[in-house]
């Protein structure tokens, strides 16, 4: 499986609304619950009107479009990962899974991930 780096660094946010989100950037994730609307953005597209954010995170995805009848993708990931002490902040689209991980352990989690059989790109 190929795992693809994004050349971007990321904050994860919270906040009071979507008003200021710009939606017109090359990379925002939007998630909104009956209890918080939270926001993964690269770090230049933060809105002024956060109210907490954790900067720092580096992002891989899984390359292609992944059927929803397959399972334990995500899960094979994060458990190599959590067995090397990395911690994660994952997401999913219609299309696939995104991974976050502090810089500090990027490239750990890099090399980790390709010691089991990962391709990265």
């Amino acid at each position: 499986m190929k795992l693809k780096v994004l050349p971007y660094s990321f904050a994860v946010c919270k906040l009071l609304t979507a008003d200021n989100i710009n939606l017109n950037t090359e990379f925002c994730f939007i998630g909104k619950t009956d209890e918080e609307i939270s926001l993964v953005c690269t770090t230049e597209n933060i809105p002024a009107d956060t109210i907490e954010q954790d900067d720092g995170w580096r992002c891989f995805r899984i390359e292609g479009i992944l059927d929803f009848s397959l399972i334990g993708i995500l899960s094979r990931i994060s458990a190599v990962l959590a067995e090397n002490k990395i911690g994660i902040f994952a997401f999913s689209t219609y299309n696939t899974d995104y991974i976050l991980v502090k810089e500090e352990n990027f490239e750990k989690a890099l090399k980790v991930l390709t010691s089991v059989g990962y391709t990265i790109v």
